[in-house]
């Protein structure tokens, strides 16, 4: 980016205002550009800055015109080896030479991957205009970016292409094992490197107000500390004491689920993977932070599963949603890669258009208002079929059905009269037109569409 495209990047930033927050409302959910915002996304493999080779431009036009709000991207302390995860055409995997890391290439060869080593002192320009690029057009989309800025050795073929292992820098820096990396008491200077890293991204973006910071992906492996984590979460806010906008501080806390009894207290996300059923939101209630899924996968290539996530999801209160989609790969950053039956996971146009059905449905609402309603129904749900229900008490109900719907669908609603519509999740398409209800209370009967599949229904008083 040269200085015209910094000025517009600072403009644009001024003229949007406050960075995405906590809805003053409801902060289980998001406020962004002054609305409440559901973010909702299917991404791709968090390469589009790393990657020289991605074109994110048109990666971002896709996102947007699928109706896509939300993309997740890695900050470069991490590349994978080709083959990685058994991923094919994988856009954290650049090619030799085609890695931008944060720091500058020294004049010394000997990288793992081809080219020069790195210098863990020197910042690399073309890396940090490329990331405010990257996210100055993510703003013009209205696309949000979640910024993850650390990430775990797997194994040790990700350490060995690791800028932070000494052997590919010529600080001597990280002669260390893959997981003492993010171990404040065995990391050595990285520690400091670290720490300096977080402090120019956030510097560098600090006027981006559709940013927020991720401190380490799936910190649960390659041993990652809980104190490290909290070290960087009190970096990130201690930077930005002085500056004009505090950006959003997510934490991936689990696997599936899991009860958060001590939270980082600059920490206003929390982040699970593979949360379904989503059982992450109702253990954590109680914070009254927004609770995010932002990675799946690994269930196969068919479309049925991460839609029916989804929906589970951000059904039982979710505020986020991020399918890997691995249709997303150099030079088909319009997400038209038709990947092997090999991949851990799916993705594509039918997929991201069947997650805008869900999109659109959940935002027809005032979902500020509502929250998860299991009490709603009444009556006992056949085996095959789970029900999900975001209610405002006698205003407005939306509920997903997923398998062998019930046959009436009884709930408990006051007394008054009521629209209702029920649709095809997986389509949009209405099953029939809208009617009107007239209810004397307390247990309303309301037909069902027939047959098993997904059917989403929604319910609004009548003024």
């Amino acid at each position: 980016m040269n200085s015209r495209g910094v000025l517009l990047f600072l403009l644009a930033a001024a003229a949007h205002g406050a960075p995405i927050s906590l809805d003053p409302e409801n902060p289980r959910y998001f406020l962004f550009r002054e609305k409440p915002v559901l973010l909702i996304t299917s991404g791709e493999h968090y390469g589009a800055v790393l990657n020289l080779d991605f074109d994110y431009s048109k990666y971002l036009d896709a996102l947007a015109a699928g109706g896509m709000n939300l993309t997740r991207t890695f900050s470069g302390v991490y590349v994978e080896p080709p083959g990685a995860f058994h991923i094919a055409q994988n856009t954290l995997s650049p090619d030799p030479e085609r890695f931008l890391s944060p720091w500058v290439r020294s004049d010394e060869t000997g990288y793992a991957n081809g080219g020069n080593k790195f210098d863990l002192m020197r910042w690399n320009p073309a890396y940090f205009e490329r990331l405010r690029d990257f996210v100055s057009q993510a703003s013009e989309r209205g696309i949000v970016v979640e910024f993850t800025l650390f990430c775990p050795m797997y194994e040790d073929a990700q350490w060995l292409l690791s800028p932070m292992n000494t052997v590919n820098n010529v600080n001597g820096f990280g002669a260390i094992g893959r997981n003492d990396v993010y171990d404040l008491t065995k990391n050595g200077d990285l520690g400091n490197i670290q720490e300096a890293l977080v402090r120019k991204i956030i510097g560098e973006l600090a006027d981006a107000d559709n940013v927020y910071y991720e401190i380490c992906n799936e910190p649960y492996f390659g041993g990652v500390t809980l104190e490290w984590q909290r070290r960087i979460a009190a970096v990130i806010s201690e930077t930005e004491q002085n500056l004009p906008l505090h950006h959003l501080i997510s934490q991936n806390i689990a696997n599936g689920s899991q009860k958060i009894d001590n939270p980082i207290p600059q920490v206003s996300v929390f982040n699970f993977h593979y949360a379904n059923p989503p059982s992450a939101i109702a253990q954590n209630e109680s914070l009254k932070k927004p609770i995010a899924e932002n990675e799946t996968g690994f269930k196969g290539t068919d479309d049925d599963y991460y839609r029916r996530e989804a929906w589970e999801f951000i059904m039982a209160g979710g505020a986020a949603f991020n399918n890997l989609d691995y249709s997303f790969t150099i030079k088909h950053e319009d997400g038209s890669f038709k990947f092997p039956p090999s991949q851990p996971g799916g993705g594509g146009a039918a997929l991201r258009k069947e997650l805008k059905v869900l999109g659109d449905f959940v935002r027809s609402f005032e979902f500020v208002k509502m929250k998860p309603s299991p009490e709603v129904f009444h009556g006992t749900l056949p085996e095959n079929c789970h029900c999900r229900i975001l209610a405002e008490t006698g205003r407005q109900y939306a509920i997903y059905l997923n398998g062998s719907a019930p046959q009436p669908l009884e709930l408990e609603l006051p007394a008054g009269r009521y629209s209702v519509e029920w649709i095809h999740a997986m389509t949009g398409i209405p099953t029939e037109g809208a009617r009107t209800m007239q209810h004397t209370g307390p247990v309303c009967a309301i037909p069902t569409p027939g047959g098993s599949g997904e059917f989403a229904l929604k319910i609004l008083k009548s003024e």
